[in-house]
Formats: C-alpha cells, structure tokens, sequence
C-alpha cells in the first residue's frame, strides 16, 4: 500500500475459512436444534400422568425456541462478519494488483526508444 502497510492477504484467507467452517457448524447446531430436540407431550406424561406435564412440554417449547433463535443470531452475525471480511480481502488484493502494475512498469509507459 501507499503509505507502507501490508496486509497479510493470507491471513484474511485463513480468518475466511475459519469464519465459513464456523457457519458450517453452525448450520450443523441449527439442524440439531431444529430437528434432535424434539420431544413429544406423551414424553412428559401426558396431561393423565401428573398435572404439570403441559407446563413441562409447554416449558421445552419456548426453550428449544430460544435456543433455535439464538443459533439463528450467531448464523447470521458469523454470516455477515465473513462476507464484510472476504470484501475487505477483495479490495486489499485489488489494491496490491494495481500497485504492482502500476510500479512495475506495465502501466503503458515509455520503452525507451524515441518515435
């Protein structure tokens, strides 16, 4: 860059990986919570058994809820945090392309020979 900073391009690859195997496990923890938590009102008692078994079911229904809710926010902020860095990436690769090319001699100047 101009005023003499790098960026360590690979560095930004690595925290895009990483960022994108987090939102795979996240999808993972999302299907899980979604499907693998579920448990039927008979799991409780039913409403013969004892007389709190609907609160109970009604209880794991809101937190299942809240869980899936929770796992959908961090998706999302992971989400948004990979594709702001993978832009911030891309502008800094465009930057060093027109750098080099702009010091290294391919910018259309003079060969050295007088037309």
């Amino acid at each position: 860059m101009s005023n003499g900073m790098r960026v360590d391009l690979s560095a930004l690859d690595e925290v895009i990986r990483k960022l994108w195997t987090l939102l795979d496990d996240m999808d993972k923890a999302g299907q899980t919570s979604r499907y693998n938590t579920e448990i039927t009102m008979a799991a409780f008692g039913g409403n013969c058994t004892f007389l709190e078994a609907g609160e109970l079911f009604s209880a794991h229904k809101d937190a299942k809820s809240d869980l899936e809710g929770a796992i959908k926010g961090l998706h999302d902020l992971i989400d948004k945090f990979g594709k702001s860095t993978s832009k911030v990436k891309d502008k800094y690769t465009e930057q060093e392309y027109a750098n080099k090319h702009q010091m290294g001699g391919d910018s259309g100047g003079s060969n050295g020979k007088w037309d």
